[in-house]
């Protein structure tokens, strides 16, 4: 198969993905920026993906699965950092999770039909798989929807019996 149809998706992916991932980064709220960081790592993560078909090179794989590790820890310790920060401007990921999770099965599945089975598929499920949780987990962490640790409630004091 020739690789101009998968340089041509990874080109599109850059300049529609990337491009205003690296605007919203360089410009705007704190809230924007954080969220704009993590859907740069979800881009060129699936821009290695892509790549990796169009050049035949397998080391590609194996870069976005690193990123797909390291992306959305990069954005917990952003969250964790920030925190104060953004739980006065929270920003909203709802949607942003949705659109990951589609481009993630838009990308990774096409991907995994002209590879086969064998290992190159495992790892691409693996990635597209690490891509959506790190993608809900650093969500989850950016919206304010984590765990907190529950207030101690003072207990009813009894009488004195004298």
């Amino acid at each position: 198969m020739t690789s101009w149809p998968w340089s041509v998706a990874a080109l599109f992916l850059l300049v529609v993905g990337l491009g205003p991932a690296v605007r919203g980064v360089a410009t705007g709220p704190l809230r924007r920026r954080v969220v704009a960081q993590n859907t740069a790592t979800l881009v060129v993560c699936l821009v290695f993906l892509l790549l990796a078909q169009g050049y035949g090179r397998t080391s590609y794989v194996d870069l976005a699965l690193v990123l797909a590790v390291l992306g959305p820890a990069g954005t917990l310790v952003y969250a964790r950092l920030l925190a104060a920060d953004l739980e006065r401007d929270p920003p909203r990921t709802r949607g942003g999770v949705l659109a990951a999770v589609a481009l993630t099965v838009l990308v990774v599945i096409p991907l995994c039909v002209v590879t086969g089975p064998g290992r190159a598929m495992a790892k691409l499920l693996v990635v597209g798989a690490l891509l959506i949780t790190g993608n809900v987990v650093a969500s989850r962490a950016l919206g304010g929807r984590q765990p907190k640790e529950p207030e101690k409630q003072k207990e009813p004091e009894e009488p004195e019996h004298g």
